[in-house]
C-alpha cells in the first residue's frame, strides 16, 4: 500500500521577510556596537578638537527628549519620534549606566574634531560612540546639537 504524502509548507511571505530583516538588523547593531564600545580602540579620535560639549538628556513625558548644556540652558529639543539614530545611541549608553548602578549626573561629552570626527563619550563608563562611522545622516543628527556647520 502506497500512500501519496507531501511535506511541503509554503511560509507566510512578508513575515518571513520582517524576520529576516530583524534578525540582519539586529546583527548590524551588535556588531555595530562591540566595533565603537570595546574599549581602547586602534580608531581613538585624534584631531584638533573644535567643540567638546556636555550634555545632559532629559526625557519629556510625551516621548521627547530636552538636550541641555552644562549651564542648565536648553539646546534642543528632540520631538517624539524624530533622530531614531540619537535615541537609540542614548539608551545604549544610559542602560549601560543603569546596569553598572551609575545615576544620571555625569553629563555626556559630545566632541568634534578637526578631520570629521564626531564622538559621543560617557565619562562615566568610558564608553564612546565614533558618530561618524554609522554615516552622514548620524553625524548630522548630533552635530545639530553642537551648532555645527552640516557637512
Amino acid at each position: 500500500m502506497s500512500h501519496s504524502h507531501s511535506h511541503d509548507m509554503t511560509l507566510p511571505r512578508v513575515p518571513l521577510m520582517a524576520l529576516v530583516g530583524l534578525v540582519t538588523a539586529t546583527v548590524l547593531l551588535v556588531a555595530g556596537y562591540r566595533l565603537v564600545s570595546s574599549g581602547e580602540s586602534e580608531f581613538a579620535p585624534t584631531g584638533q578638537v573644535l567643540a567638546d560639549r556636555a550634555l545632559r538628556f532629559e526625557d519629556r513625558a510625551d516621548g521627547g527628549i530636552v538636550v541641555r548644556g552644562s549651564d542648565g540652558q536648553v539646546v534642543r529639543v528632540i520631538e517624539p519620534g524624530a533622530d531614531p539614530f540619537v535615541r537609540g545611541a542614548l539608551r545604549a549608553l544610559v542602560r549601560e549606566r543603569r546596569s553598572l548602578g551609575i545615576g544620571a549626573d555625569t553629563p555626556f561629552h559630545l566632541v568634534a574634531r578637526a578631520n570629521g570626527r564626531l564622538t559621543l563619550v560617557d565619562p562615566s563608563t568610558q564608553r564612546r560612540l565614533d558618530i561618524e562611522s554609522f554615516g552622514p545622516a548620524q553625524s548630522t543628527a548630533f552635530a545639530r546639537l553642537l551648532d555645527l556647520p552640516q557637512r
